[in-house]
């Protein structure tokens, strides 16, 4: 006899898509129809992982480290990742407070799963990266959202965040570069957040440092040095974007022993050790020179200064100038209430599609990022795509009354 009901569980059926990868779809789907798209939807590098990182992958094969590696991590990488901690962060993570994943996504997932039982509160500054307050949900807490606007460069205030704070909550969650923003908190305000949370010390924060490597202002800085969260913030990095590794899915954070220790429990019951050859590669990577991510940063430095100075030319845009990662987030509620043909624009999600299907430019809607008058432009794109990708949002916006 046949069900009328679905058997799926409730957590996936209440769980929503990513909107980076939906998109990224649809963009493919218009391109499979014979358009020439540009996706400026996902945050994937599109230079080549660097050379010697190859070699070293191709050197793990010859040596024959095929085989299963320990759940937390080879001894090699986590030795580099605590030595890359402390040589370029100021953090002090032994090799044992160090868990390797399949990309930092898992790491994060492993830390909502350690951390969170039913109803506890994450504080989430937003605007977010879209899976962060999926990751929440699913382990069976609840997102507490806490935003800036482009006027405050997309940054939380720290007497924002204390106001959101309860007896409920668990540990805060950010970014910085931020995805989907690109906006980077300094030291003097990370330090001003540190301060204010010294007067709640059962919280944790948990620091998204993945796009480290691209940061325009010259310096990285991380929360965990500050004395007052030093012992409760977990780190997470990875080698995605600083080392055009996103295939690879390599990720690891540094956390207080007893969060480490479980997230490599909770690893060992769903995935287990991460890729061997790409934990050979890793480690080669982490203790190798820097010069091929320097001269990446410096691409994305060129690109960002031509996609501002054509968006700035789109009269209704609000652009901002992030000083990190590859994206700009302009706000686009100008546009909300008007019309072309049979497209009128309601929200961010309307434009997103308006812009994909007239002038072919994949984006993503602001929306799923916690900032509903924004749209996340990549340019992890060459520059002769993004400056056809201005020319054509800028002729699409125009022809909208």
């Amino acid at each position: 006899m046949a069900t009328t009901t679905s058997l799926l569980s409730d957590r996936v059926l209440q769980m929503e898509e990513s909107a980076t990868l939906r998109m990224a779809q649809l963009g493919r789907e218009v391109k499979a129809k014979g358009h020439d798209v540009i996706s400026l939807s996902l945050g994937e590098p599109d230079f080549d992982t660097p050379e010697h990182i190859k070699q070293a992958a191709k050197e793990a094969l010859d040596l024959g480290l095929t085989k299963y590696t320990p759940v937390p991590g080879t001894a090699d990488l986590k030795k580099a990742v605590s030595d890359k901690f402390k040589r370029e962060n100021g953090l002090d993570y032994a090799p044992g407070q160090i868990v390797v994943s399949t990309g930092a996504k898992q790491s994060i997932a492993n830390v909502c799963y350690a951390l969170l039982n039913p109803g506890d509160e994450v504080i989430i500054l937003a605007p977010f990266w879209v899976s962060y307050s999926a990751m929440v949900e699913v382990a069976g807490g609840k997102p507490v959202i806490v935003g800036a606007g482009i006027e405050d460069d997309f940054k939380v205030s720290p007497a924002d965040i204390a106001a959101a704070i309860t007896d409920r909550t668990k540990f805060i969650l950010f970014s910085s570069p931020c995805n989907p923003t690109g906006s980077v908190y300094t030291s003097e305000e990370l330090g001003a957040i540190a301060r204010m949370l010294a007067d709640y010390p059962d919280l944790y924060v948990v620091a998204d440092e993945i796009y480290e490597h691209i940061n325009f202002t010259g310096a990285h800085a991380s929360i965990g040095t500050f004395p007052e969260v030093k012992d409760r913030t977990i780190t997470v990095n990875g080698f995605s974007k600083g080392f055009a590794m996103t295939g690879w899915r390599l990720g690891y954070l540094g956390a207080p022993q007893e969060v480490a220790s479980a997230c490599s429990k909770l690893q060992g019951q769903s995935t287990s050790g991460a890729n061997s050859i790409a934990q050979y590669a890793g480690a080669h990577a982490l203790n190798s020179d820097l010069g091929p991510t320097k001269a990446m940063k410096e691409a994305f430095a060129r690109r960002r200064e031509l996609i501002i100075e054509g968006l700035e030319q789109i009269e209704g845009l609000k652009v901002n100038r992030p000083q990190g990662a590859f994206y700009i987030f302009p706000d686009v509620s100008a546009f909300f209430g008007k019309s072309s043909g049979e497209y009128t624009i309601n929200n961010a999600d309307d434009l997103a599609e308006y812009l994909l299907m007239n002038a072919h430019v994949a984006t993503v809607t602001g929306d799923a990022f916690g900032a509903p008058s924004c749209l996340r432009i990549s340019y992890a794109a060459s520059e002769e795509q993004l400056k056809q990708a201005v020319q054509r949002i800028g002729e699409a916006l125009r022809s909208l009354n």
